[in-house]
């Protein structure tokens, strides 16, 4: 009955948010009211998906959906914050499809105890149901090359002819070496796209949109996707609006079940969008400023080097968290991975405040496990947002760090930060646990390590 009520809340709130569209005074208006139609479609979506009695899903999979569906209708507010137009359209689409989300998430609830294993999977995930991928070999199904030599020159026509092949199995697109500016976009019906490049660095996606330049943050992102089981593996995703440029995203991932193996992320601030969804980043690196590395997914960094570069204003956050609600299963997880300087920060690091993360949203959640923190991590280890913002309700963690940085003598004593001492406490972030990974990370290909 709350899921119902939900969904016929959240389809009258998208009717009256389409008819704002006449309302709009000016292009920073119309941008928000964009990103809120489309947000508002995919939350209805994922509301669907939940209520379906033909889907098969855990209590899991429907408290993940509806985490993203709350997400969805927080970034739509967002996009008028940034813009500063809130005061004005806001209150014409404000309503409750916020806390009926937030109540359902609530009476599904699932608990983050450690799970009973059968056969190497947590008795909640049931591995036949989540078979998405179905294809042993990256065998293209088309190419792209920008000499002409191949199917076609930019990855966007590769995306358009893959949206017109029939069923949902996996559909290989090989993006030969080449630096392809445009932006491209993989929408929800698009399920099971693989994008294999030929290396970071050799195989290049950028643009350059940015708060800065007028859009939303969650418009600027070079690649986009959200249709579900996306995975990429050699490619570099850039976003050059520069360090002045406020947020600018390389890649915004709302995909379920999303895989990146050996793919670098490179901007500066809000690089990378782990904006909803359960995803898995394996080998990766990421540069980046200003959190940037940011969203509300559930999410496992794995191996992957993550590279703080020199900021405009002498403060690095790695990581901004933004879970809204207590019940949402998300957060980031970072396990055995690298945090370092890069190449322009070297020089000048002494002068600069790097710290690990700091809470964009009241129940921010990002643990370090295992990882090699070098010099460059302020010894309190962790930045506030503003004043005591959350500093009670976030969930901050550290488990077995090595490195400079590592050491915890002078961190924040605030009540949401802890010290993990518990390999019990540590395992609930693991891709086994923190995002089913046993489940369906087999089928993508992409090597992982499932407990600590």
């Amino acid at each position: 009955m709350s899921l119902n009520l939900a969904l016929e809340r959240a389809m009258h709130a998208q009717a009256n948010t389409y008819n704002l569209g006449s309302k709009c005074r000016n292009e920073s208006e119309k941008a928000a009211w964009a990103d809120c139609l489309e947000l508002y479609e995919y939350t209805i979506l994922k509301i669907n998906k939940s209520v379906d009695p033909y889907t098969k899903c855990s209590s899991v999979d429907v408290q993940t959906w509806l985490s993203t569906a709350l997400t969805n209708l927080d970034t739509c507010k967002q996009g008028f914050v940034e813009l500063g137009v809130a005061d004005y359209v806001m209150p014409l689409i404000s309503n409750n499809v916020s806390n009926l989300i937030s109540n359902t998430l609530s009476l599904n609830k699932v608990e983050y105890d450690e799970p009973t294993y059968k056969d190497g999977f947590p008795t909640w995930a049931n591995p036949g149901d989540r078979k998405l991928l179905q294809s042993p070999s990256p065998r293209p199904n088309i190419v792209v090359a920008q000499d002409g030599s191949s199917n076609f020159r930019t990855i966007s026509q590769a995306i358009a002819a893959a949206s017109k092949r029939s069923g949902n199995g996996r559909y290989v697109i090989h993006v030969k070496a080449g630096t392809y500016k445009e932006n491209v976009e993989i929408g929800t019906k698009l399920k099971n796209i693989m994008l294999v490049g030929d290396g970071i660095g050799k195989t290049i996606i950028t643009g350059s949109k940015s708060v800065g330049g007028g859009s939303t943050t969650f418009k600027s992102a070079t690649v986009a996707v959200v249709g579900d089981g996306f995975i990429a593996s050699g490619i570099t995703f850039r976003n050059t609006a520069g360090p002045k440029s406020h947020q600018a995203v390389a890649l915004r991932s709302g995909s379920d079940l999303s895989a990146f193996y050996q793919c670098s992320f490179e901007g500066y601030q809000d690089t990378l969008y782990v904006h909803s969804q359960r995803q898995f980043y394996k080998e990766c690196d990421i540069y980046g400023t200003i959190d940037f590395i940011f969203g509300n997914a559930a999410v496992v960094f794995q191996n992957c080097n993550i590279y703080a570069r020199n900021p405009p204003n002498k403060t690095n956050t790695l990581t901004a968290q933004g879970r809204t609600d207590p019940n949402q299963n998300t957060g980031i997880s970072i396990h055995n991975s690298r945090v370092i300087a890069a190449s322009d920060l070297k020089p000048v690091q002494s002068s600069v405040r790097t710290y690990l993360g700091r809470p964009w949203k009241q129940y921010s959640r990002t643990v370090f496990m295992k990882t090699f923190l070098d010099g460059l991590i302020d010894p309190a280890g962790w930045m506030p947002w503003s004043g005591n913002f959350a500093l009670n309700t976030l969930y901050y963690g550290e488990y077995a760090n090595t490195g400079p940085g590592s050491t915890i003598a002078r961190r924040v004593k605030w009540k949401g930060y802890h010290v993990i001492t518990s390999a019990t406490e540590a395992s609930k972030f693991t891709v086994g646990n923190f995002i089913a990974g046993n489940s369906w990370l087999p089928g993508t290909n992409v090597p992982f390590t499932p407990g600590l």
